[in-house]
This record gives structure tokens, sequence and C-alpha cells, in this order.
């Protein structure tokens, strides 16, 4: 830059107009060329920590996933549903099935009222298990220690009823601990705890459980010291595994939402009524 000042200079004493075109020359060839590759693109914004659903300081939150695709799967999939079991592959429930007015819950436990007054006694529950395939000692025992657990629970008064009747109109009341929470504390139905038991423990196929995959969620799912709710929880599960399984050992995502409405009861006993005729 110094040599072209210097030339610029000694040309201005012979010709000013030789030297002025020239200036203008060696200015071009010295400015740096400004280019769209010359700005750089702006960094991407920070991820939105808020709607991380994994902590590097917490494993489990890793090892026990949740699907954060579900509300694309699923109109407002944190809504509890109170008359339908519903997951992306029913988003309006059990179709052609009448809720009748009851809670999911309620459906659930109504398979057991044989004579449909809402009232539910051992020897209803003793058919009920029978229907669907549970042997006699089984079906014995299930009875006696159902309606010892749901009995008093959900009487509509103080006074325990001897015949250990189970009122199904107040049936959330028996809800145990260690549980799943698909069903809420009113007898609703919530698409997300239900979708859950898959993301987290479904590890060998995305919707279904092995017998292995059913033991790490109950014990996932268990609440501190609370012996009764962890008995309970692995009775219905390990049953539920026995009787519904299909041929190749696992419990499948519609079997279970079959479970919490009822209609699996109903398709176990006529799949019983059909090898029996």
């Amino acid at each position: 830059m110094t040599l072209c000042v210097q030339l610029v200079s000694s040309l201005s004493a012979r010709s000013p107009r030789l030297a002025v075109l020239h200036l203008r020359r060696s200015c071009c060839e010295f400015s740096p060329r400004v280019t769209m590759s010359s700005y750089s693109s702006p960094p991407p914004p920070p991820p939105d920590q808020s709607l991380e659903t994994e902590a590097p300081n917490a494993p489990v939150t890793r090892e026990r996933r949740l699907n954060p695709d579900l509300q694309e799967q699923l109109p407002k999939p944190y809504l509890a549903r109170a008359l339908e079991a519903v997951d992306p592959s029913h988003p309006q429930g059990s179709k052609g099935r009448d809720p009748r007015g009851m809670s999911v819950l309620q459906q659930h436990a109504a398979f057991f009222d044989c004579n449909g007054d809402g009232v539910i006694y051992p020897w209803e529950t003793f058919q009920g298990l029978r229907a669907i395939g549970c042997g006699l000692p089984l079906s014995f025992m299930g009875s006696i220690l159902i309606n010892l657990f749901l009995s008093y629970p959900t009487q509509p008064g103080w006074l325990p009823s001897p015949l250990l009747s189970i009122h199904i109109k107040n049936i959330h009341k028996g809800k145990h601990g260690s549980d799943s929470e698909t069903y809420d504390t009113e007898g609703r139905f919530d698409p997300s705890k239900f979708d859950a038991i898959f993301s987290k423990y479904g590890r060998t196929h995305p919707n279904a459980l092995t017998r292995d995959e059913l033991g790490s969620m109950l014990q996932g799912n268990r609440n501190t010291y609370d012996f009764p709710g962890w008995m309970a929880a692995a009775g219905e599960w390990f049953l539920l595994y026995n009787l519904a399984k299909d041929k190749d050992g696992l419990l499948q995502r519609e079997t279970v939402r079959g479970l919490f409405d009822g209609s699996l009861f109903e398709r176990l006993q006529d799949n019983n009524n059909k090898k029996s005729s």
C-alpha cells in the first residue's frame, strides 16, 4: 500500500489525470470483497429445558422414557377421560361399547356385577373370575380377598357389610397405591399414564410387555412401605399376564387397555364359552 502511494505521488507530478486513474484501480485491488459468505448465520436458539424429560444427573429418567410425541398422536393426552379408555389407536375408546354413564373404573368393576344391581357380592366375584378363566381354588380365594379389601371402603355409610358387598358407585374409594396411576383418584382413565406403561418399560417391544418387564414396572411403581399396594398390584398384573398373554409370552397394549375399561373381561368370557361349547 505504501508503494502504491509513492507511485501515485510520482505520477501526479507528471500527469494528474493518470494519477487519479491509477489510484482508483489500486483501491479496487486492495478493497476487501464483501459477499454473503462473509456474514455467519446466527447461532441456533438454546433448547427449551422446560420441555426436557431426561435429567443428566438422574439416570432413571433415561431408563424410563416418556413419549414426547404423544400430543401429536392423541388429542389432549393430559386430559383424563371419564367414560372411555383411549390411546392413539383408539382415540374414541372401545367402539360399539356403551359406557352406560359409568366411569372407566366403574366399567371395569361392573363386569363382576352379575345381576346389574350396582353391588358385587363375593359369589358374584367368584362367578366373574370363573368366567374369565380362573380355576376353582384361585376364584374362591380371589373372591374372598377382593371383597374383603374393597367392601368397607366402598360402603355408603360407616357400618361394614356382613356380606362383604362392594358398591360400584364408590369403587374409586378402593383404589390402592403402588399402581400405574392410569386410574385417577375419581376413576377416570389417564391416557398419558397408560402410555407411560409402555414407553417406560416396553423395551423389547414398544407396544407389549414381557414378564420381566412387567416385574420391572411393578418395582418402579412401588410407593415406600406400601406393602398392601405392592401385593395387590402384583396379584392383579400377574393374574392378567397368566390369563391374557399371547403365544409369544407378551402382554399386548390392546390387552392392557381392555383391562382398564373391562372390555377384556368380555372377550375372555366369550373365548372361554367358545372353548366349552
